[in-house]
């Protein structure tokens, strides 16, 4: 049996990845699918487990936060997050989560633990990945797919001090900061800075997450080579 394992497509479901989910027998999500329209289509011809994430609102309510099941004798555990991998995982052969964007396998206490990373929208410089199992007389072969992209990634603080940069720019254009100002304050490229002011201007009420899928979505959406409104450059 040849199992997909993916996560976190955020409302974008690549051909690159349908290609290999058409190979294999059974569908594993581990959550923020972003519509009910992924679902389905990943549901129209074989059987998908799914669990919803955090990005996963009131159209996906009938979507459990966790499931155990089983699949040709290998016990399953599913959680969109990491955190909330119970104690108790008697029975448990594999654990499937999802939520991090990074792709993770490791073996521990006898269990496979495994984020398949994303394949949905690519967030900044992160690869995108999924993974195939297969189940051959009780045991578990891995494979880790890294999915091949065109979508350029945009220059942009460290991962981890992302948010805080978008913060600190929505609190700067409140207080009439220029772009360059900005720009040059927290160290991101006119680029980066003026996508963000952008969509802050567009989408009153905004959060962090919500620019930060947005500047995902018009990346994908948009040719690589569009100049920016901003001629000047940091140096």
């Amino acid at each position: 049996m040849k199992i997909a394992v993916l996560s976190d497509t955020h409302g974008l479901l690549r051909p690159e990845v349908m290609e290999i989910v058409n190979t294999c027998d059974v569908i594993l999500h581990g959550g923020d699918i972003n519509t009910q329209k992924i679902a389905d289509e990943l549901s129209k011809d074989k059987p998908l487990y799914i669990v919803r994430g955090n990005n996963d609102k009131e159209w996906a309510e009938h979507i459990p936060v966790s499931l155990r099941f089983e699949l040709d004798g290998i016990g399953f555990y599913m959680v969109h997050n990491k955190k909330e991998i119970p104690l108790d995982l008697t029975g448990v052969d594999v654990v499937v989560f999802g939520h991090s964007h990074k792709y993770l396998e490791e073996r521990k206490d006898g269990r496979l633990f495994l984020n398949p990373g994303s394949c949905g929208k690519r967030r900044f410089n992160q690869e995108i990945t999924m993974a195939v199992l297969e189940l051959k007389g009780g045991e578990i072969e891995v494979q880790r797919i890294d999915i091949s992209h065109t979508e350029p990634a945009i220059h942009a603080p460290r991962e981890k001090d992302i948010r805080k940069t978008v913060e600190n720019i929505s609190k700067g254009m409140k207080k009439g900061e220029t772009i360059k100002y900005m720009a040059e304050k927290y160290g991101c490229t006119l680029e980066f800075t003026e996508q963000v002011c952008r969509i802050i201007a567009t989408h009153p009420g905004v959060t962090g997450e919500g620019i930060l899928n947005k500047m995902e979505v018009n990346r994908i959406q948009n040719p690589p080579c569009q100049t920016s409104l901003i001629d000047d450059t940091i140096a």
